[in-house]
């Protein structure tokens, strides 16, 4: 392990489990690791609910595995997840229509906004913790080189939630499934605000080359 700037960094390449990979955590903590997909993100929240206790948590996931979603309702069954939200790619009904159906059942319509997008973090909360997660991984396990960023920091918690739940307010448990309403949502749930900051598209001149972009 080595910490620059009060993060630690964890090379956790050859680590078999996620306890060994992040070690115990204490508030206030910030870390980035690497492993090889020897954990997944369902593993680095069960992790998190150890130090935490009961939490509310909200995933961010491009696409979820059986396993990892069976995980999840055991946390919540169990008492460890409070409650429990998803916010999950609008291609995942037609990419993985299984592990779809298993989701919705498990967990609720309500529980789950599908729209247009690739994030994955995870939001561990309570009174007294407030962890971000940040990564390349999805929810399921994935033998890839990938990256983990947890953060106890309420502020960054706070933002992510924000976001989340705007979303939720936007578009409803039924209009998700219309591929058609959930684009329109997730436009609406952006507005223009996005494109107007892309320079590609407002226009640009370089002071290097003094080529105009866009």
């Amino acid at each position: 392990m080595r910490t620059f700037r009060g993060r630690d960094v964890r090379r956790a390449l050859a680590a078999e489990v996620v306890a060994e990979a992040v070690g115990p955590l204490s508030p206030g903590c910030e870390l980035f690791g690497l492993n090889k997909g020897q954990f997944s993100m369902i593993d680095l929240i069960g992790h998190c609910l150890e130090s935490t206790g009961p939490a509310d948590v909200t995933i961010a996931t491009w696409t979820a595995g059986g396993a990892d979603l069976e995980f999840a309702y055991r946390f919540l069954a169990d008492g460890r997840i409070r409650s429990l939200r998803f916010v999950v790619d609008h291609s995942f009904p037609d990419m993985q229509p299984g592990y779809c159906a298993a989701l919705r059942e498990r967990f609720g319509d309500e529980a789950i906004r599908l729209t247009k997008t690739h994030a994955k973090f995870t939001v561990v909360k309570n009174d007294q913790w407030a962890i971000a997660i940040r990564s390349s991984m999805n929810l399921n396990e994935n033998r890839r080189l990938e990256f983990f960023e947890l953060s106890d920091d309420q502020a960054l918690a706070d933002y992510l939630l924000e976001v989340c739940d705007s979303l939720f307010v936007e578009s409803t448990a039924a209009d998700q499934w219309d591929r058609s309403r959930t684009e329109q949502a997730f436009d609406s749930w952006f507005g223009n605000e996005a494109r107007a900051r892309d320079l590609r598209r407002a226009g640009w001149t370089s002071q290097k080359t003094g080529k105009r972009v866009g």
